[in-house]
C-alpha cells in the first residue's frame, strides 16, 4: 500500500538554524492496516503526516503507493490516487454549505438522507448542520466532526488523521472511536492517524513511535503499547478519557 524510503525533512528555526526534523525514516503501512504513529511533541509526526499528503515536500526520499513512485506528485494527484487527509486544525471554506462539500467529497449527488448518514455517523444532528455554511459560525470541534465526515465520504484508499481528538468534546471522542473501528471493519483502505490517546492506541494495528525525527519503535500493539504505558520516561505523553 504504502512504502517510506529515506524520508528527510528540515526547516529553518526561529534563530535563523536549519533544524533536521525527520531523519531517515522508512515505514511500510499494509493495505487494510490501522497505523498510530504517535511520540512526543515537536519529534516529527505531523510533518511526517503532511510529507505523505503532499502538503510539505520531503528533502529527499521516495514514497510508493501502490506501487507507484508519488515523491514527486502535488496534493491534487495524491487526493486523485485516493489519500485523504484530515487536518488537526480543519479548513472553513466560506459560502459552501455542509451538503455540498459531502457531495464534492463522494463524487456524485447525494440525497439528504445519504448526506446526514455521514454526519450521523461523527455525532452531528444532521438536519441541524446540512445547510450550514462552513464559515466561523461553526466551533472547532464541529468543524472537525465535519471534516471527518468528509473523508468517510470520499471512500479513500488511504486516510490520514492529524489528531482527530483535538478540540472534540467527551461524548463526540467516543463516537469518534466508533467511527474508527466502523472504518476499520467495513473498508479495505488503510488508516493513518497521528495521536497521543490511549484509546485510540489500543485499536491500532500498529503502532510507530517517532522521537526527535527518527522512529525509535514500531511493530504490533500488543508489543509496543505496554513498553510506552509502562516507561515513566514516555507514558507522561499519553492521555486517556474517562
Amino acid at each position: 500500500m504504502l512504502t517510506l524510503k529515506n524520508i528527510c525533512f528540515s526547516a529553518v528555526d526561529e534563530n535563523n538554524h536549519q533544524k533536521d526534523i525527520l531523519k531517515n525514516v522508512s515505514l511500510t503501512v499494509d493495505t487494510g492496516s490501522f497505523v498510530v504513529i504517535t511520540g512526543p511533541n515537536g519529534g516529527g509526526k505531523s510533518t511526517l503526516s503532511k510529507i505523505i499528503m503532499g502538503l510539505e515536500p520531503s528533502d529527499s526520499g521516495d514514497l510508493i503507493f501502490d506501487g507507484e513512485n508519488i515523491t514527486g506528485l502535488d496534493i491534487t494527484q495524491r487526493a486523485r490516487r485516493g489519500i485523504g487527509f484530515a487536518f488537526q486544525q480543519p479548513v472553513r471554506f466560506k459560502g459552501l454549505d455542509v451538503k455540498a462539500l459531502l457531495q464534492y467529497a463522494a463524487g456524485r449527488s447525494l440525497t439528504t438522507a445519504e448526506a446526514c448518514e455521514y454526519l450521523s455517523q461523527v455525532g452531528l444532528c444532521a438536519m441541524d448542520y446540512i445547510n450550514r455554511e462552513l464559515n466561523a459560525s461553526l466551533s472547532g470541534g464541529e468543524m472537525k466532526r465535519i471534516e471527518i465526515a468528509i473523508l468517510i465520504a470520499r471512500n479513500v484508499k488511504l486516510s490520514i488523521f492529524d489528531e482527530p481528538e483535538a478540540g472534540i468534546d467527551l461524548w463526540s471522542f467516543h463516537n469518534l472511536i466508533e467511527v474508527f473501528q466502523k472504518l476499520r471493519r467495513e473498508t479495505n483502505g488503510s488508516i493513518i492517524i497521528i495521536s497521543h490517546q490511549e484509546r485510540i492506541l489500543e485499536i491500532a494495528d500498529k503502532i510507530v513511535v517517532i522521537a526527535d525525527g527518527v522512529i525509535s519503535a514500531q511493530g504490533r500493539r500488543e508489543d509496543i503499547l505496554p513498553s510506552l504505558l509502562g516507561n515513566p520516561d514516555t507514558c507522561k505523553f499519553y492521555k486517556r478519557e474517562a
